[in-house]
């Protein structure tokens, strides 16, 4: 089967805008996991990146192994001019609602970009999907455009899911190994994610700290929860 592969068009054709100097792709990972952060990544990229053309095989990240994704992420931040990532914690989720939060990580994410020098306020994103949950939660305007699969079809884009999902797999990852209290969830292999196991553990042990309780509609809230770390990443 082949694999669809990303290409620079859109963003080529965006740098011809009168005023734009910088196309911003955006993506987020983790809106449907039960436990962990969601993050928001940020690939910007200039003129100079377009005529250098992406790092070889990147894709959609979830067209991507894991092994896959953790050996083109470094490639991707040396090829872009910035990137960065933002996320919102379980916590702000319960508290926010999920769209509140992806503006929230994705604000963090472009303040990343800022703070290494990318004029964010005069670039133009492109944001994956079709809604657009970032722009009206800005307190200065930026100019965001909204395209379906543009994770698969927009290299810059591509480029943000593969450094959001490599992050947040990361963390989530590193909870299971470092923490024996979490370490039932599965989240080395789910990643916080409802899969069955992940489900038939919280049944058992109740939400950690890391859940998302609003999100589990009273699952295992009558058996007392393991006394893991707040998510704070």
């Amino acid at each position: 089967m082949t694999v669809a592969e990303p290409t620079l068009e859109l963003e080529r054709a965006l740098l011809e805008v009168p005023g734009t100097d910088v196309v911003i792709g955006v993506d987020e990972v983790g809106r449907g996991a039960l436990a962990g952060p969601v993050m928001v990544g940020a690939c910007a990229v200039r003129r100079a990146q377009v005529e250098a053309g992406f790092p070889a095989g990147l894709r959609d990240s979830k067209l991507l192994s894991a092994k896959r994704r953790e050996a083109i992420a470094p490639a991707v931040r040396e090829w872009a001019f910035a990137c960065g990532v933002g996320s919102a914690t379980a916590r702000e989720i319960d508290e926010n609602g999920i769209t509140a939060c992806l503006a929230l990580a994705a604000t963090r994410a472009l303040g990343v970009l800022f703070s290494l020098g990318v004029e964010v306020g005069g670039a133009l994103v492109v944001l994956d999907g079709s809604h657009d949950w970032l722009g009206p939660s800005l307190r200065n305007p930026v100019r965001i455009m909204v395209r379906p699969k543009a994770d698969r079809d927009c290299a810059s884009v591509s480029g943000a899911s593969v450094i959001a999902k490599v992050n947040r797999d990361g963390i989530m990852s590193g909870a299971h190994t470092t923490d024996e209290t979490l370490e039932a969830y599965g989240w080395a292999a789910n990643k916080g994610y409802g899969s069955a196991a992940h489900l038939a553990a919280i049944d058992r042990l109740g939400p950690s700290a890391w859940h998302r309780r609003t999100w589990l509609h009273g699952r295992g809230d009558d058996v007392a929860a393991p006394a893991g770390p707040p998510a704070n990443a």
